[in-house]
């Protein structure tokens, strides 16, 4: 399983090593970051805390791969993804383990991500190869005051080194859907793991590895944050990067300088409910929305804008179906299981206090052991409550009884976020207009947020992010447009 048989190289003694030029290493630093199991809060693995000197060493050597790497055809590239695609799905049950003990992923849920990993890898090559494999072709006389004596050949080229930086909650899956649109662009990757998900990330790697990848292409460092993190976002040696996470992603963007950026920051998902929806689609969705991996989901419905005259009735069918969600480890298979950390854990704790000392009505009592909390439906929440506005990342969630659909749609937009949003009606009409009306990046219509299919557009707005993601629109952004002009003597005519 985890680190052997197959995945044993990545391995030495009880610390896992990092990747770089086509090898398994250990750190000079001599050093290493603990992982702790969220369910057992005890150490479940350690990896290496790589130096800045192992950083550069990472960097140039990723540069020089891409000169070559940028050579190779489009079908080499592609044939390369899709084996890496075969080998990940193959080799599921331990990365899934890995999932289980690093973030507290529920088993089935975690073998979900990885076989979705490998199939978002093997579609991205082949739509790598449609839009990489096309150019534009144009003529000078289609602009005034031009004769035909220019024509202008685009094409698609890569940007050079992508530094890939994905989040503890989907680290495999988000991770992939950066290396692979970099990769079938052209592009070397850095993946710089998060702690917790870390040895799930090697894991991953190792089927890249495996799969026969040039030597220095793909790297993953894995480190402490406060020493290499800052030093990889500000490297003079990266070209573009892609980021998935909360606050950090800001920070990055003020001091990353005049490369492409691309980042989602979370989001604070607002479900608007009117007087006509079918409110047992609407308790499902919730339900599913709110509470899956116990609400840790940048896409998780995070507030609940329901219309007055139906509140009541919404409230007793969430109610019911809360009742019914198990609580328990992931290995359980539990549909609530702990949050990443303690701290984690502390913080959603304050909103709930915060909104109980405010007056909140609590649907179920408040219940925490450890980093696991019972999911928690609060209603009758006020603006002027803190869980009205911050995002928990837990399986606690708000409900805004609301009078009017301005006052919903007033809500929504008032928000320092704008991921995603859903509006629950049978009427299209009201449909259409309040989803447009919504400042989100994504609106869905009758059913919850949801970040995929993988290749559906996923975009955040304000704080949720900047860029697009998408497999289609991750490979148009780590490529830049390069034209070439053929300039004839005389105007030439197709046919004249």
């Amino acid at each position: 399983m985890a680190g052997s048989g197959l995945f044993a190289d990545i391995l030495d003694g009880e610390v896992y090593k990092y990747y770089s030029d086509g090898e398994w290493k250990k750190s000079a630093s001599g050093k290493s970051v603990a992982i702790i199991n969220p369910t057992t809060r005890k150490t479940q693995y350690k990896v290496q805390a790589c130096t800045q000197e192992e950083v550069n060493k990472v960097m140039e050597i990723a540069k020089t791969a891409q000169k070559s790497w940028a050579k190779t055809p489009l079908w080499k590239r592609a044939e390369l993804l899709h084996k890496a695609a075969a080998i990940l799905k193959e080799h599921k049950a331990p990365i899934a383990e890995c999932l289980v003990k690093e973030i507290a992923k529920p088993a089935k849920d975690a073998v979900t991500e990885v076989v979705r990993s490998g199939d978002l890898v093997s579609y991205c090559a082949e739509e790598g190869v449609r839009i990489l494999g096309e150019g534009k072709f144009l003529v000078s006389d289609s602009f005034p005051g031009n004769e035909r004596t220019k024509y202008c050949l685009t094409s698609k080229i890569p940007l050079g080194v992508v530094l890939a930086i994905p989040p503890f909650n989907y680290p495999v899956n988000l991770a992939v859907s950066k290396i692979a649109p970099a990769l079938i662009a052209g592009n070397s990757l850095v993946l710089k793991p998060p702690t917790q998900g870390a040895v799930s990330c090697l894991h991953m790697v190792h089927c890249f590895h495996l799969a026969g990848f040039p030597k220095g292409l793909i790297s993953c460092v894995t480190g402490k944050g406060s020493e290499i993190g800052d030093f990889l976002t500000m490297h003079p040696g990266v070209n573009c990067i892609s980021f998935t996470g909360g606050d950090t992603g800001i920070a990055i963007s003020k001091k990353a300088g005049m490369i492409p950026l691309q980042m989602e920051l979370g989001g604070k998902d607002a479900c608007i409910v009117l007087e006509d929806a079918d409110l047992d689609l609407v308790a499902a969705n919730i339900i599913k929305g709110g509470f899956s991996y116990s609400g840790q989901r940048c896409t998780a419905v995070k507030v609940v804008l329901v219309m007055e005259s139906v509140a009541d009735a919404l409230v007793e069918k969430v109610k019911a179906r809360v009742a019914k969600l198990t609580v328990g480890p992931p290995e359980d298979d539990s549909d609530i299981t702990p949050v990443v950390s303690e701290s984690s854990a502390n913080f959603i704790e304050g909103l709930v206090k915060d909104a109980k000392d405010k007056g909140a009505t609590f649907c179920q009592p408040y219940k925490r052991e450890g980093n696991l909390i019972w999911p928690l439906l609060i209603d009758n929440v006020r603006p002027d409550m803190r869980i009205a506005w911050e995002e928990p990342f837990g399986p606690i969630l708000p409900v805004i009884r609301i009078n009017s659909v301005e006052e919903g749609i007033h809500h929504c937009n008032a928000s320092n976020f704008g991921l995603q949003g859903c509006v629950f009606t049978r009427d299209i009409n009201k449909a259409i207009l309040i989803g447009d009306a919504m400042e989100t990046g994504t609106v869905q219509i009758n059913s919850a947020p949801a970040r995929g299919p993988d290749h559906f557009p996923f975009q955040g707005i304000k704080d949720s992010g900047i860029g697009s993601q998408g497999i289609t629109n991750s490979i148009n952004m780590m490529t830049k447009i390069k034209s070439t002009v053929i300039n004839l003597p005389t105007p030439t005519y197709t046919m004249g």
